[in-house]
């Protein structure tokens, strides 16, 4: 038998208006939701991952450059630190890039923070793979590096500190950070770094109940900084992929729901509230399928299971699929506010 593979493209519209780099994603449907555009992305970040970084040296080279201070090139920013005045190592937010440590004794000196605890992952995360991926790799202070451990992820306020029960919290300024790396390896890598492994609490936000609801509330509140945008353009020059929840934090709402996050390029949230709003019913007919809340100059295109084109006779309010063979069948409504594909069964 044939296969038959649709590609799903970004309407001519949003594309006018996202970024350079907006044809890393033409492959998304981004009127999806859910598992369909989850899995969707965790194609792409997975096929376009077509350099994996060597632990060492390759991963110390990548920090060297992704984390630089973006108002002193000199330094890295320091993950979950925040002050460089108070003369305590540890709460460091920079440090002089060249002042990494490679040996065990290493006060002072920064060291490789994995986000995602290598102990956390199912199975362990080697060095290499998940382990040596930048994506969620960052350069930490070494003492505050063992202070975080393996400890969960877990609400809080203010700067970065551990919370009894074996949790941590990464400070304000660094919670958008850690909920958006959490969520790409958890699309790219699924079961081995499951984002409810990670952090704690409730994940009730979303029907698919896998990621905690505080990862989609620090999405929220902690917008994304130009410090994670540099991080996503080196890294795919580095890896070949990029994050998409740095590209535009409304993806997370749209496949995970929770507040709403900054909507980047200006059109997922409305594209998903006309997609959202438009409903097409019975979906198991005798003939008659009716149409409520579709866009302006929609056009409706009939496919067999077979992947064929079949004529249909349609209107603003109907479509008509008397005449043709009992069956499944996947109606496509196109306009330039959205692309949605519904199944029928015809009786």
């Amino acid at each position: 038998m044939k296969k038959i593979v649709l590609l799903l493209l970004l309407p001519a519209y949003c594309i006018a208006q996202l970024p350079d780099y907006y044809t890393y994603y033409e492959s998304v449907d981004f009127n999806l939701s859910g598992e369909a555009i989850k899995a969707q992305l965790a194609t792409l970040v997975t096929e376009t991952h077509t350099t994996e970084l060597i632990y060492t040296p390759g991963v110390w080279d990548a920090l060297k450059q992704t984390d630089l201070d973006p108002e002193n090139n000199e330094n890295v920013l320091l993950i979950y630190g925040y002050d460089d005045t108070d003369g305590v190592d540890d709460t460091d937010r920079s440090r002089d890039k060249d002042l990494s440590c490679h040996t065990s004794s290493c006060a002072g000196l920064w060291v490789r923070e994995h986000v995602f605890p290598r102990s956390l992952g199912n199975p362990n995360l080697e060095f290499e793979g998940p382990g040596s991926d930048a994506h969620h790799l960052r350069a930490i202070d070494s003492e505050r590096n063992s202070m975080r451990s393996n400890r969960r992820f877990a609400d809080g306020e203010g700067h970065s500190i551990a919370i009894s029960g074996g949790f941590f919290y990464p400070g304000d300024e660094w919670r958008g950070d850690v909920a958006r790396m959490m969520m790409y390896m958890y699309i790219r890598y699924g079961q081995q770094c499951e984002a409810n492994v990670v952090g704690s609490g409730s994940s009730s936000y979303s029907t698919l109940g896998d990621m905690p609801n505080i990862f989609l509330e620090w999405n929220a509140e902690d917008p994304v900084s130009q410090y994670e945008k540099n991080r996503n353009d080196i890294l795919q020059d580095m890896q070949g992929n990029r994050n998409p929840f740095i590209d535009d934090p409304y993806i997370a709402t749209i496949i995970w729901d929770g507040p709403a996050a900054e909507d980047t390029w200006g059109t997922l949230a409305t594209q998903m509230a006309v997609a959202q709003n438009f409903f097409v019913y019975p979906t198991v007919t005798e003939g008659t399928v009716y149409v409520n809340n579709a866009p302006e100059n929609t056009t409706y295109t009939l496919y067999n299971s077979l992947g064929q084109r079949i004529n249909v006779t349609a209107t603003a309010n109907t479509i008509e699929l008397e005449g043709n063979a009992k069956g499944m069948y996947f109606l496509s409504a196109d306009s330039e506010a959205m692309h949605q594909t519904v199944k029928l069964i015809l009786k």
